[in-house]
């Protein structure tokens, strides 16, 4: 019988069902859950001595097992070793692809230390997004430079002119403000430019546009695009005080692409993935750190904004979660301390608009952030606050029968008001304090002003200590439609007795029956605009804080509580106001966003006197370019104030050049005259000294003469 058919004999009469493989499968079993999911790539861990690597494995496995589960043994963490040292990265093994995607979440560009960031992939990943990868270098294309030009060309405008964007139907334009004659057009409108709304940054640098895709950023004298910004559905833009971050929301979860080309292209990593809050850099156009919403606010209708709120000058910013505050330091974008600061029930929280000059820091500006909690039934409601970074509780005040507060800071961070509406045991009668921390003194005093009635608005005048509330004269039992409020002006007040100085809070002007439900402050104080927009009424009344009158001339100084009511203007159907940056215009307008009614805006001068009035369909913002801090120094601004008059009569000259070209010529051939003058004179001046050989002093003098002047009465 050959081989072949002997082997054949045997397969018919072998059953290989009755064979035992157990101990085959025993020896060769593969775990239900291995896989490369389980395994991830750690780098940026130190490079250490040998004989400190196992020192090392420990810290990291006690680290990564706070948030998963790390395989026991040998085998959970592989360190590699070379001449000595380690190598800097590591392979940790997890229980599952579930847990190892924790670890990322949680870790991934989490500093260990001051020296080292870690940075966390799947070991899946390194083959999925090395595929593409070329066995050759090739050097990358380094695209050319590409100037933006000067960013703030705006503020060399000859005349110092201030811009203001216009939305209107589906167009945005940016303009000139000219005080009597129509704006002038800084770019052409442009239609389309935005699918919801435009803004400019804080300090007026940057204009963006919102659509679909993200954000477009423009910029340069002709708001060339700058960066584009790709942010699915985004719908709210907010930045830091300083233009170094902006922070956008979207209510779809952001989604990471599968294919090498796509993810290319995407500006996220595998750790954003889910999440729906960005914070990006403007500067490189990058996501800087992106965020899942709190459970708390999924789901939710109306969203609160900003979420993420920053210190003065960018360094820090934090975020509210239940029972506890997240504060991130910048660009680093890690919790300070790498926790969370627990605080039971917050509320809320703000940061101070400026450095504090605590008392003892030696002259150093210090960062505070304020917060507070409601009751309980173990605790009573408290307002705190807190110093950044050593989160240390400055001051705390305890408050009874509170059912809501609101803080308010100075803008220089000198104080901090916190309006307390607090009702009786009864519940039925509300009322309001004010309670005023006095941030730079010794211990933080605090100082209680007690109101009969409640205050639904309180805004403190900039640079300054006065501050302005409207109160509820019907206890808050009122028809919102047909409120019954009074305005009423505080100063402070210092008295001295035994050489102890002391300063409280007094009730200098009031203004009784009105309407009114909104404050807007001028950006330089003094003027303010006491408002009253409801859906069916609208007026704004415009008052002068240091009105001087004769007898204020007579006694050769100033008033600051002498409150004059300027001018009242009728407005119905108006839906919002803005002071320009210099505080010498108020726009007002009426919004096809809230109504179809009267669109349109009307311009006035600080004392009332409306410039100009423009009904536009379906007009919907009026948007004022903001200002840069100005870099003049206190010596440069006290020169101006000295020069006031000058400069006056050659801003004065300036309008009526504006106004009238018949004037504009007059002025402009009186000056061609004056020079031809002083050519004339230099001529002849200079041709008799070479023929005499005499020194001449030319003596020159010139007077301006008032050929008419017209007084206007202002409207009381």
């Amino acid at each position: 019988m050959s081989e072949q058919e002997l082997l054949a004999e045997v397969e018919r009469d072998l059953n290989i069902d009755d064979i035992d493989f157990s101990d085959l499968e025993e020896q060769y079993a593969v775990e239900k859950n291995f896989g490369l999911e389980n395994y991830v790539v750690v780098d940026g861990a130190p490079v250490a001595p040998e004989s400190k690597a196992p020192v090392l494995e420990k810290v990291l496995r006690k680290l990564f097992s706070k948030v998963a589960q790390v395989v026991e043994g040998d085998d959970g963490i592989y360190m590699p070793v070379e001449g000595g040292k380690t190598k800097g990265y590591l392979f940790v093994q997890f229980k599952n692809g579930e847990q190892a995607e924790a670890a990322i979440k949680n870790f991934n560009g989490k500093k260990l230390d001051a020296n080292h960031k870690l940075y966390l992939n799947k070991l899946s990943d390194i083959g999925k997004y090395t595929t593409q990868v070329n066995d050759e270098f090739v050097e990358p294309e380094i695209a050319d430079f590409k100037s933006h030009g000067y960013l703030k060309s705006w503020l060399q405008d000859e005349q110092g002119r201030d811009q203001m964007a216009m939305h209107f139907s589906e167009t945005v334009g940016v303009f000139w403000n000219k005080k009597k004659n129509e704006p002038e057009a800084a770019i052409e409108p442009r239609k389309g430019f935005t699918s919801k709304y435009a803004k400019f940054s804080p300090r007026g640098t940057y204009l963006f546009s919102i659509h679909p895709q993200g954000i477009q950023c423009w910029g340069g004298e002709d708001f060339h695009s700058i960066h584009k910004f790709v942010h699915n559905q985004v719908r709210l833009v907010d930045f830091s005080p300083n233009e170094k971050y902006m922070v956008t929301l979207s209510p779809l979860p952001i989604e990471i692409p599968d294919s090498p080309e796509e993810l290319a292209r995407c500006p996220f990593g595998p750790e954003s993935k889910g999440h729906k809050l960005v914070i990006w850099d403007l500067t490189t156009g990058e996501p800087a750190r992106t965020f899942a919403l709190p459970p708390h606010l999924e789901g939710q209708k109306e969203m609160p904004w900003p979420l993420v709120k920053w210190s003065y000058d960018d360094k820090y910013c934090a975020r509210q979660g239940p029972d506890a505050l997240a504060i991130y330091e910048t660009p680093s974008f890690q919790l300070l301390d790498k926790q969370l600061v627990k605080i039971e029930g917050i509320v809320d929280f703000d940061w101070a608009p400026s450095g504090v000059h605590l008392n003892g820091s030696k002259g150093e500006s210090e960062y505070v952030l304020s917060y507070w909690t409601p009751e309980s039934s173990n605790q009573t409601a408290r307002v705190a606050l807190m110093h950044i970074p050593s989160k240390k509780v400055l001051r705390t005040v305890n408050l009874f029968q509170v059912s809501d507060c609101k803080m308010h800071w100075q803008d220089e961070g000198r104080f901090m008001c916190v309006k307390v509406d607090r009702h009786s045991k009864s519940g039925k009668t509300l009322f309001t304090n004010l309670e005023f921390f006095k941030v730079t003194e010794k211990d933080i005093p605090v100082e209680k002003l007690e109101l009969k009635d409640v205050a639904i608005n309180f805004a403190w005048e900039p640079k300054s200590e006065r501050f302005i509330t409207i109160s509820n004269l019907d206890n808050g039992n009122t028809n919102p439609a047909i409120p019954r409020n009074a305005i009423n002006f505080y100063a402070p007040e210092t008295t001295t007795k035994n050489n102890i100085v002391t300063t409280k809070y007094k009730l200098f002007a009031e203004f009784t029956d009105k309407h009114s439900n909104t404050i807007l402050w001028a950006p330089k104080g003094r003027f303010v605009v006491v408002a009253t927009i409801t859906k069916s009424n609208g007026e704004i009344e415009f008052f002068d804080c240091n009105y001087e009158d004769d007898k204020t001339t007579k006694k050769g100084g100033k008033n600051d509580t002498n409150v004059k009511l300027l001018r009242t203007e009728k407005y119905p159907g108006m839906t919002n106001m803005s002071w320009d940056p210099s505080g010498r215009f108020l726009a007002a307008w009426s919004s096809n966003w809230m109504h179809s009614i009267d669109n349109g805006y009307r311009l006035f001068e600080f004392t009332g006197n409306m410039l100009r009035e423009e009904p536009i369909d379906q007009f919907k913002e009026f948007i004022w370019r903001p200002r840069p801090a100005s870099l003049l120094s206190s010596a440069d601004k006290k020169t101006v104030r000295k020069n006031i008059k000058e400069y006056s009569a050659q801003f004065d000259e300036n309008d009526a050049m504006e106004a009238d070209a018949a004037t504009r010529e007059a002025i402009l051939n009186r000056k061609r005259k004056l020079e031809e003058w002083r050519a004339y004179r230099a001529h002849f001046a200079n041709k008799n000294t070479k023929e005499n050989n005499v020194e001449a002093e030319v003596i020159e003098e010139i007077k301006e003469v008032i050929i008419e002047e017209k007084v206007e009465a202002v409207e009381q």
